[in-house]
């Protein structure tokens, strides 16, 4: 009955057209291959209306759903003889993708929720950042193995072909130890008949962990987050882009690589995810906008004023305040996007870090960037024992579309500060991948676009700390000895703080010392009317 309803669907949905087409460009090859691959696109509310216990047989046991779909193909092959070298129903691999899974808590796969259910081999839907790419290999997708012992039926023809399946390492497909199923002896594998196919392996993480790039957060909830690993293969290979966000539909796995076991994903498809933002702006804003609407400067120098007065006392950093703002409201995940780079030159570190940091968690991707870690993208052995490269994911990157916070410049050696002024000129970053270390026959180098702005500082009184012999400068100019000029240059936007560390405001020390003594306090009450929230949206 279910290969029936297999048929109709197929008839119904186009997929039977589909694979014929397919079935032509196999037979118009005159070649023999050991495995004929075909992928089978299914809409999960299609399959169930026609049928429910088929629909849940794909959803809940896709291996098993696909040996129906295999053997309602061989049936049509057959039937209407659309591959003349085909032999056996062993020989023909399907691949099923669903469009779509139901909307249930149950079809989401999440690492950190318990109990995590991963040798079910069945369909989930899991989304996340791609934080490390390796480069792509081959695989073994199937082979054929023929009978020593030659009086056994299994010595010739194609009854022993083995295909891959979601999570098996190549040793399960392709080994010298496999023995007959008639007779016992051994099975030796038909070199001329083994296919080929592309992988990569991708590593993917949960979306929240940019929360805990961000330097602070307002959310107090602990959750433990951990990355898995994605095999993409054949047409998905370098479907996915470093620091992009997708959704994906796929088998999980486990896979042991000697003592360790990882979790896997086996993808079936991929999509790229777009986040809805706010469409609205509050009440407040555009009260305000009505007021102000006489002048084209008003809303704005209002804006800029009040900002920020959770961590500044409204009045104080305006023009500091302005830049962040127009810098806040360039980020997007555009190609050919307008960045706005910031750098401030300041003696009041302390100050300018807080209130980088606290317009910095208004965007979802805004990093702060940890010392201890690369800026830029970096290569690294793959660790799941393929011995291949695996580019590295960064702050850079994983701030893509938003903002990366680089901090003092000065804590930067001259190789990194060149680097920066690259990617500023050029947004895009080069990796270079040496063959010989990594298995390749030849050198690579990958390029990779860096789509965000950058903030930075300088510390002017630095240079008196490290005792560093200032050059004599004139009275207003300032010193820039401690940092390349054509860095300077690339950054879009060059800020003087206002205040010197010496004669700091009496609004800005009544706040500070305010602040120390209730941290949650609202000293102001614009505060109040103007919350944090509304900026962000």
């Amino acid at each position: 009955k279910m290969r029936e309803v297999v048929l109709v669907y197929l008839d119904r949905s186009g997929g039977l057209q589909k694979f014929v087409n397919d079935c032509k460009k196999y037979n118009d090859s005159k070649q023999s291959y050991a495995v004929y691959r075909f992928i089978i696109s299914i809409n999960p509310s299609d399959i169930a209306e026609l049928d429910a216990t088929l629909g849940n047989h794909i959803l809940h046991n896709p291996l098993q759903a696909a040996e129906i779909f295999q053997s309602v193909c061989f049936i049509a092959i057959k039937t209407l003889s659309l591959i003349e070298q085909l032999q056996t129903e062993a020989q023909i691999s399907i691949l099923l993708k669903p469009t779509h899974l139901p909307p249930l808590p149950s079809y989401v796969l999440s690492l950190s929720a318990y109990p995590f259910n991963y040798t079910s081999q069945r369909f989930y839907m899991s989304e996340g950042i791609v934080i490390a790419m390796g480069t792509v290999t081959k695989y073994t997708q199937g082979a054929r193995f023929l009978c020593t012992e030659e009086t056994c039926p299994f010595s010739e023809g194609f009854r022993c072909i083995r295909v891959h399946c979601p999570g098996a390492t190549e040793s399960a497909t392709v080994r010298t130890d496999f023995v007959c199923s008639l007779c016992s002896s051994p099975l030796q594998e038909d070199m001329k008949f083994r296919v080929l196919g592309d992988k990569q392996i991708v590593e993917m993480i949960d979306a929240k962990i940019l929360n805990a790039f961000k330097g602070y957060s307002n959310d107090k909830s602990h959750f433990r987050i951990q990355a898995f690993t994605v095999f993409l293969r054949d047409e998905l290979a370098n479907k996915m882009t470093i620091g992009n966000h997708y959704r994906i539909i796929g088998i999980p796995a486990c896979v042991q690589n000697g003592p360790q076991a990882t979790v896997c994903i086996e993808v079936n498809s991929v999509q790229l995810y777009k986040q809805n933002g706010p469409s609205f702006v509050s009440d407040n804003f555009k009260y305000l906008l009505s007021l102000t609407s006489s002048s084209c400067w008003r809303f704005t120098a209002v804006l800029a004023n009040i900002f920020a007065s959770q961590v500044v006392p409204p009045g104080t950093y305006n023009t500091l305040k302005l830049a962040i703002l127009l810098s806040l409201v360039q980020t997007c995940e555009k190609e050919n996007a307008d960045y706005l780079d910031l750098l401030i030159m300041t003696s009041d570190t302390l100050i300018i870090d807080r209130l980088l940091n606290y317009s910095l968690c208004l965007l979802p991707r805004g990093i702060r960037h940890p010392p201890s870690s690369e800026i830029f993208p970096s290569v690294s052995k793959d660790k799941h024992g393929t011995g291949s490269a695996s580019i590295q994911a960064c702050s850079a990157v994983l701030a893509k579309g938003g903002i990366c916070y680089i901090g003092d410049l000065c804590s930067y050696k001259k190789d990194k500060l060149e680097l920066l002024q690259s990617v500023l000129e050029s947004r895009t970053t080069t990796v270079f991948i040496p063959g010989k270390k990594y298995g390749e026959e030849a050198d690579q180098q990958v390029t990779i676009s860096v789509q965000t702005n950058f903030w930075s500082f300088v510390d002017v009184d630095s240079s008196s700390k490290k005792h560093i012999q200032k050059e004599n400068v004139l009275i207003g100019q300032m010193d820039m000895s401690l940092i390349p000029v054509n860095l300077v240059d690339d950054f879009g936007l060059l800020i003087y703080n206002e205040f010197s560390s010496c004669r700091l405001s009496s609004p800005l020390v009544h706040h500070t010392l305010k602040k120390a003594i209730n941290p949650e306090a609202m000293l102001y009450k614009v505060s109040e009317q103007f919350k944090t929230q509304d900026y962000e949206e």
